[in-house]
């Protein structure tokens, strides 16, 4: 797939990873239908010869990424190897993971995402978000508008939790904020309140109570105005 795609676009630089990552998405994304699908191989492959090269080769790209992917990246096992096939192993994990959590959260309301936690930043947790970051690419060029991406990057974030075994709250943005009194709701609730201390005091005095405090609080509610305290 890798060598068709660089005859066809000589221009474009991109590893064999990389091509087979986005046709996988593209796929499970159900982005393009097979009628576009078709459309795009015709006109990849105009003349009559490359044609029947499209009838050989491509639908076991479109139709078999699995199977492309499996040939193209996962090692053998070798009793000389165990350390290199276990880590590649824990790569091809993460990107599983990754995949997975980006599908999920695509498009998903904030007000519903999940609350991720501040991980700590050691090192292994560095290390993970490293190897994450590369794997990122293949979503990031495949996005259309900043919801998107942020959609992308958020799914991302989740990943790395997973990954690293960090507690995700299942329960949405939305509980949490709707249990706390908004600001502007504390303000309006202390000035009311402190309306009512004036206008009770106010009543006590007109009532003849002239206690210190009922008058020092009087005197101070008709400053600056033409009332008279008499």
């Amino acid at each position: 797939m890798h060598r068709l795609f660089a005859e066809l676009e000589p221009s474009v630089t991109v590893t064999a990873q990389n091509l087979a990552d986005r046709v996988r998405y593209i796929l499970r994304s159900n982005i393009f239908d097979d009628v576009k699908l078709e459309r795009l191989r015709r006109e990849a492959f105009p003349s009559s010869n490359e044609n029947a090269t499209t009838k050989d080769a491509v639908p076991q790209v479109a139709e078999q990424p699995a199977h492309v992917d499996t040939a193209a990246n996962t090692p053998v096992a070798d009793s000389n190897d165990d350390g290199t096939f276990a880590q590649e192993l824990e790569i091809e994990q993460m990107r599983s993971t990754l995949e997975e959590a980006i599908m999920e959260t695509h498009n998903t309301p904030l007000e519903i995402r999940p609350r991720l936690p501040r991980i700590a930043l050691s090192k292994r947790n560095r290390a993970v978000v490293r190897a994450l970051n590369p794997m990122m690419v293949t979503y990031l060029e495949t996005s259309r508008d900043l919801c998107d991406t942020d959609s992308i990057l958020f799914g991302a974030a989740l990943a790395v939790c997973r990954i690293i075994g960090a507690k995700v709250s299942t329960a949405g943005r939305a509980t949490g904020q709707s249990s706390a009194i908004p600001a502007w709701r504390k303000r309006i609730e202390e000035r009311i309140a402190k309306t009512r201390t004036l206008i009770g005091r106010l009543i006590c005095f007109r009532s003849g109570n002239n206690r210190p405090k009922i008058v020092r609080t009087v005197r101070m509610a008709f400053t600056g105005t033409n009332v008279s305290f008499s």
